[in-house]
Order: C-alpha cells, then structure tokens, then sequence
C-alpha cells in the first residue's frame, strides 16, 4: 500500500491547476466521494465554484483513474467536459492527471482511514472480481 501525504496532495492540485489555469469551464464537480476533496481544492486555486452535478463545461475531477469506470460513463455523458485525477494506474489519454501510480498498488489517500484500507482494498477488488 502506497500513503499519500497531505503535502503531495497541495502539489497534485498546484500540478493541476497550473494545467488548467486560463481554460474556461463552468466550474468544478468531484466524483464523490474521492473526488470531492480535490474539487474544493481545485475550484479555490481556479476561481472557479464548486459544482454541485456535472456539467458539459465542467472540470471533472477524481482521486483516482483506476478501472476507467467512472470517468469513461462520465465522458459518455459529457464529452465535451475536461477530466482530471490526482493518481492514474496507467498513462493518461483524454484525461489529465497529476500522477501515474503502477496499476497494482493501492492507494490510501490522507482523507482515508489507512487502518480500514486493506478492507476497502479487498472490497473493491471483490466487487470488480480482481485478485
């Protein structure tokens, strides 16, 4: 398992906005519930508001770009959206991301109880039927 700090946290998010500085967009909208603490993040440094639903103008962020589920039915929704992650388990290609992770470590996140993440880990692995 791989911790993430709260100090690589601020630099994905000045990473990130630095990209999307002076691109337009309506505002920010996080997946919940991972994507939600970088949205906030992220709407502050762009001056931009905190959306509330996903909007084609939108930016749309997320902790992670792991199976490409979320954001991929999000895309189909709004293709006309931006899309940004903090961590990517392989390089990305429409969306953009702060960091590429190898595709078999698990993330904590410092917003995550890391004592719970070998049981979210298990979960989601179950759910998704990965070893």
């Amino acid at each position: 398992m791989k911790e993430l700090s709260w100090q690589q946290f601020d630099q994905a998010v000045s990473s990130l906005a630095e990209q999307f500085m002076g691109r337009g967009c309506s505002g920010v909208f996080g997946v919940p519930r991972g994507g939600l603490c970088l949205a906030v993040a992220l709407s502050h440094a762009l001056e931009r508001p905190l959306l509330l639903e996903p909007a084609a103008d939108a930016l749309i962020v997320d902790d992670v770009y792991e199976t490409g589920r979320t954001l991929e039915a999000l895309r189909e929704q709004f293709p006309d959206a931006s899309f940004a992650v903090w961590v990517s388990k392989c390089q990305a290609r429409w969306w953009t991301t702060a960091e590429v992770s190898a595709a078999e470590e698990w993330l904590v996140f410092p917003w995550e109880n890391a004592e719970k993440a070998s049981a979210d880990q298990a979960a989601y692995r179950a759910s998704r039927r990965l070893s």
